[in-house]
């Protein structure tokens, strides 16, 4: 759905294909009721095929398909929607991308090559509001001493925080955020197991009691914390449109086939014109949603003016209409569509997950307004 030339084409198709191979329902179902997050060595494989280098510069070791890493990315995050598919899709590219911009030699020589050839694994965790978007309800401070620093407090929810090998914690550090790169091994960090709604993808409280750290672990300058998680954010937020549009996707055409082979009365459901106007509905939700996290793709990619508006309006729209649109669907199924057993629910628990992560679509329809009314006082 994202596709513009022959070699991202390829590269979904391949995405596509090693997912549906790899992830089929069965085996989604299965570490499920296992309660594993992901299966390291096909993250591994995955990594070798392209997932966590797209947004590294080449300098850094990582490299683009078009020029354009995250609109490249957009494909995997649509796949990974489609299959509900688990792994640290998100979490390790961002950290990724701010270890490769922001990140000293050391930190692009190691942290950064391990992430990308799939080795290791991280989550970014944003302790405090970013661009008014709130993002976790604990906090983090960091006290620097010397040539160390000291991180304390709680991450409420981070995906895959009890099995990442790293986490990107922006805490707060005198009157602005820091990010601080701190290894989930370190004395004093605590993972605590959550109930989550994704059936697919493992969450923790984090707890950060004393750890202590070299000053070495601050990513980029002291104080520049919550501007680098604005823009951290823009990527956090059109990834997320994508993955929804994915299972937005899987859901309709899912429907699209029921309607058209049950029968009610002797006519298919899909010859009823309430199910065709409904159906005709849907598909222009999915058909938005798609668009416009392209274009936030493109906006964020590129570091074009308005990026942000472009992020945020992605997030805010399929955040909404997306587990919407997957409800309709599990209707339109009947009484099949709400059992267990269906693969529906699947898509759903992942698009409601999405649409809440890192912020609820108010939070970004709220950032939207923000961002326009400031552009429109500048140009005043």
């Amino acid at each position: 759905m994202f596709i513009q030339t022959t070699d991202q084409a390829l590269f979904a198709k391949t995405t596509a294909q090693f997912l549906e191979t790899r992830y089929p329902a069965a085996r989604v179902r299965e570490l499920a009721r296992q309660g594993v997050g992901f299966d390291r060595a096909a993250w591994k494989e995955g990594a070798a095929l392209g997932w966590t280098a797209l947004l590294v510069p080449e300098s850094a070791g990582g490299g683009s398909i078009s020029g354009n890493g995250l609109v490249d990315l957009l494909g995997v995050a649509f796949e990974f929607g489609r299959h509900a598919a688990p792994g640290p899709l998100l979490g390790t590219n961002v950290v990724a991308a701010a270890l490769g911009r922001w990140g000293r030699d050391d930190q692009r020589r190691g942290p950064v090559a391990a992430l990308v050839d799939g080795t290791a694994t991280a989550a970014w965790c944003p302790s405090t509001a970013v661009d008014g978007v709130v993002t976790a309800r604990s906090g983090v401070t960091a006290v620097a001493s010397r040539d160390r620093v000291v991180l304390d407090g709680a991450l409420p929810c981070v995906e895959g925080g009890a099995e990442v090998d790293s986490l990107l914690v922006l805490a707060s550090e005198g009157e602005g955020g820091s990010h601080y790169l701190v290894p989930a091994s370190s004395p004093g960090v605590e993972a605590s197991p959550l109930v989550g709604l994704d059936a697919t993808r493992r969450f923790a409280r984090v707890a950060l009691r004393q750890v202590e750290l070299p000053a070495s672990a601050r990513v980029g300058e002291a104080g520049a914390g919550l501007a680098q998680g604005a823009d951290l954010l823009d990527v956090v937020a059109t990834l997320q449109a994508a993955e929804i549009a994915g299972a937005m996707e899987r859901a309709f055409d899912m429907t699209l086939r029921w309607t058209a082979e049950r029968y009610s009365f002797g006519r298919p459901l899909s010859s009823y014109q309430e199910i065709k106007h409904r159906m005709a509905d849907m598909r222009t939700a999915l058909e938005a949603s798609a668009a416009i996290a392209a274009r936030a793709a493109r906006a964020v990619g590129d570091g074009a003016p308005g990026a942000s508006a472009w992020a945020s309006a992605a997030k805010a729209y399929t955040g909404r209409v997306g587990p919407e649109v997957i409800q309709d669907c599990i209707q339109l199924h009947g009484g099949i569509g709400v059992t267990y057993d269906h693969d529906l629910h699947l898509l759903l628990r992942r698009a409601v997950a999405d649409a809440q992560l890192f912020g609820a679509p108010a939070d970004f329809h709220d950032r939207l307004v923000r961002g326009i009314e400031t552009a429109e006082e500048s140009e005043a």
